[in-house]
């Protein structure tokens, strides 16, 4: 079994994409061109402020999305 490089699903990516060009209203183009971390980063950033805006408790059992 050969070792190469896993692709990222393309589900995700179009999951990842349409909400950063939904909230931020960024060209496909654009987000596309960034790397994946970024894209995530984006995505997580964003969905903080959305919980903050409707006063969504914190998970506390939401490891992924923990504050640095």
């Amino acid at each position: 079994m050969g070792g190469g490089i896993k692709s990222y699903p393309a589900d995700k990516i179009y999951q990842e994409v349409a909400f950063i060009a939904y909230y931020m209203h960024w060209p496909h183009d654009q987000i596309m061109s960034m790397e994946h971390r970024d894209r995530r980063r984006w995505c997580e950033e964003i969905s903080q402020i959305n919980r903050r805006l409707n006063d969504e408790p914190e998970n506390m059992f939401d490891v992924f999305n923990k504050k640095r």
